[in-house]
């Protein structure tokens, strides 16, 4: 399994990041080929206080090579054309493969 994140910093306009995010962004996202899983929160929280992200992105994918084909592919081209369109303040995007759960 490989695990993609995406952290968005807080926005100027959250309203709107969030109707964009989740009547246009999303829905480009769920069509990434090799999608297993994704989840997305505006709750972020953080032990030592404010969360430095105002919204979190996880998405699965069988492998590394899953994620790159995904990320190169037409539909996610789309994705990351689409992320300027809604995130003013740019985000951070790590990725890594997922060992065995405890």
């Amino acid at each position: 399994m490989h695990k993609v994140v995406v952290l968005y910093p807080p926005q100027p306009d959250p309203e709107a990041f969030k109707a964009y995010y989740e009547s246009t962004h999303l829905p480009l996202a769920r069509k990434l080929p090799g999608l297993l899983a994704m989840r997305y929160s505006f709750s972020v929280a953080s032990p030592a206080g404010e969360s430095p992200y105002f919204c979190i992105f996880e998405a699965d994918f069988a492998d590394g090579a899953a994620l790159g084909a995904a990320l190169a592919s037409p539909e996610g081209q789309a994705v990351s054309a689409d992320v300027p369109n809604y995130a003013k303040v740019a985000p951070v995007l790590i990725h890594y493969p997922c060992g065995a759960s405890m």
